[in-house]
């Protein structure tokens, strides 16, 4: 690998998360020259709508994808839980880093400092970008009402101090961490609280699959134990899977539209829910895949597909 110019594609997230993905490879790799290349992608220019609206994960990819796909890089630096759970052909993920934190962080208004979101005043209003933390927060705390709020840390944060219209927001501790603000966090949130998203906390680097080089050198950044928790996260994740088609005439007057969901199961390959990880082992790997499956088919005997379609329902008439 002494000749392998890498090109590493950010979008927006910190840089800092980039830059630890590069000296982690200077370190290990000193001859290898890296240029670090950035780019904004689709969702992370669309601030103005809440994220369970834009709906595709691949807003989030597309771009950095189509930039491997041309050659014009040879790894994507991505926070893993914006990775969809099946990646297009021809791409992988070739390395899951020692994940940080995975749990959700309160940071209040300075004016509110010292609560928590149990003693915050009934009707408080908590500003957060994800459907996932609302929908358990409302739960836990039904005293407090939440809203959406988008931008990066720094523009949410300065929403939230230099505004009146959040009591407290609701970040990843990770990304707070990562930033150095680790002093603005007011509470860390258990899974007794808000159960944290699949595969928070962790960096990925996606490769093209058929790369064996630069596969095998990325896999060296492999964790194993966050591998393999986070393959069953993913793995649970895709086992929930639903798909809606429709057919509409030109004016709208009559559609047809229906809904079928299945299970999706693994293809007999080296990956598992778009990871390659040859470094871990397979048999470990396939039983952290069966945990998240199993675990996904006993919330859907549970019922769990009715709760999500009316989610969806819900949430599309917003």
């Amino acid at each position: 690998c002494n000749n392998i110019k890498e090109c590493i594609f950010i979008f927006q997230l910190a840089r800092i998360q980039t830059d630890y993905v590069a000296e982690k490879l200077k370190t290990l790799y000193p001859d290898v020259l890296l240029e670090i290349v950035a780019m904004s992608t689709i969702g992370d220019k669309i601030l103005d709508t809440a994220l369970s609206k834009i709906g595709e994960k691949s807003l989030f990819t597309k771009e950095l994808e189509n930039a491997l796909e041309r050659n014009e890089v040879d790894l994507v630096v991505h926070s893993l839980k914006d990775l969809p759970t099946t990646l297009p052909n021809g791409f992988t993920i070739g390395a899951v880093l020692q994940r940080e934190s995975p749990h959700d962080a309160v940071v209040l208004h300075p004016k509110n400092s010292g609560l928590t979101l149990d003693t915050l005043p009934d009707g408080s209003v908590i500003g957060t970008s994800s459907l996932r933390r609302a929908a358990q927060l409302k739960k836990k705390f039904p005293h407090l009402e939440f809203k959406d709020i988008r931008g990066n840390l720094n523009t949410r944060l300065k929403k939230l101090d230099e505004k009146e219209d959040y009591a407290a927001i609701i970040l990843a501790a990770a990304g707070l961490k990562r930033m150095g603000w680790e002093a603005r966090v007011s509470q860390v949130l258990g899974p007794e609280d808000c159960m944290y998203a699949v595969g928070q906390g962790a960096l990925a680097v996606e490769v093209r699959a058929r790369d064996c080089d630069i596969l095998g050198m990325v896999s060296t950044l492999h964790h194993s134990e966050t591998v393999l928790r986070c393959i069953a996260e993913r793995a649970f994740l895709r086992r929930l899977l639903s798909l809606t088609g429709a057919v509409y005439s030109l004016d709208g007057a009559d559609s047809l539209k229906e809904a079928m969901e299945t299970s999706v199961e693994e293809s007999a390959d080296i990956q598992h829910v778009g990871v390659t990880a040859h470094n871990v082992p397979q048999c470990a790997q396939v039983a952290a895949e069966k945990l998240g499956v199993d675990l996904a088919d006993l919330l859907l005997s549970k019922g769990a597909m009715e709760i999500l379609t009316t989610a969806r329902k819900l949430n599309d008439a917003r």
